[in-house]
């Protein structure tokens, strides 16, 4: 394979004539500069310089790969450059997967000054139901940054961002409305907007409500959005457990704490701890903090 350093001594040789000029100018001995073009002609197996009385000559050979030399060696500028505005954070990409309830309620306000301060940084944005699935998805390589509660189980590093409340939603005028908090083992005899089996709320309300010695009643529906599970719950469909960050836009309910009340972890997971340009972001999140309750 030849190098960028070979095409370097290929392409000065070419543009000034001369061995000793080329060596000058890249301030490397004359019988280095030699020995690279001797590598490349090994490559090749074949002259790419006609050595004469006076200067050199290129060969077909040496004037075709000089040709595509300068495309290399421009597109490692370019990549050099690209990654120091990446870690100056002027430029460059980052994915990020959340969980869709968290988007609007945490990220919003990053996103908009990442938009006015960092306008060459493109941020790609995907959101899910599962923090499971977004962590695969870390696995995988396909995103650098998770935010998400807790996932089942994790060898990855994933720090405490700060708590969500968890919190009840009915209809306007349910009984609820009569209550300063919900003890849990009230949702026993309501009809209840569940989430499926796949969705990652449906193994944690499960647990939740185990937890506190409470059988769930069958589901008198299921989605796969907390968000959605609100608004059902306030057309009065159902009882719907949710976090406070699937309120926004804040639906017509009766939104009530438990009793005791019941928190979440939000936590950040990132693929590449060190990565200067995700550090960036990152610190922006903290700096931001998980909202308090409305």
């Amino acid at each position: 394979m030849i190098s960028l350093r070979g095409f370097e001594c290929l392409v000065a040789i070419l543009d000034h004539g001369s061995l000793t000029k080329a060596a000058a100018v890249l301030h490397i001995s004359q019988p280095a500069l030699s020995h690279q073009i001797a590598s490349i002609e090994r490559e090749l197996g074949t002259p790419v310089i006609e050595r004469l009385p006076r200067g050199v000559r290129p060969t077909a050979a040496g004037l075709a790969a000089a040709e595509q030399a300068r495309v290399a060696l421009a597109a490692a500028d370019q990549a050099i450059a690209a990654a120091r505005h990446a870690a100056a954070g002027t430029d460059g990409r980052i994915r990020v997967a959340c969980a869709e309830t968290m988007s609007t309620w945490l990220l919003a306000p990053v996103l908009r000054d990442w938009r006015n301060h960092h306008a060459g940084v493109a941020i790609d944005l995907r959101e899910y139901t599962s923090a499971d699935r977004m962590l695969d998805a870390l696995r995988a390589g396909g995103t650098d940054i998770v935010i998400s509660s807790p996932p089942a189980t994790t060898d990855e590093h994933a720090e405490v961002l700060g708590a969500e409340e968890v919190v009840a939603v009915a209809a306007p005028g349910h009984r609820f409305a009569a209550l300063d908090a919900v003890p849990i083992a009230e949702l026993a005899d309501e009809p209840l907007v569940h989430y499926p089996p796949c969705n990652g709320n449906a193994a944690w309300l499960d647990e939740f409500a185990a937890r506190r010695g409470v059988v769930l009643p069958q589901p008198a529906i299921r989605t796969g959005s907390a968000r959605t599970a609100a608004q059902f719950a306030a057309a009065g469909i159902g009882v719907a457990v949710v976090p406070v960050s699937a309120l926004t836009p804040r639906p017509d309910a009766t939104i009530r704490s438990f009793d005791p009340p019941e928190l979440r972890d939000v936590t950040i997971t990132v693929a590449a701890p060190h990565d200067e340009l995700v550090a960036r972001f990152v610190a922006d999140v903290k700096k931001h903090s998980v909202p308090g309750p409305s």
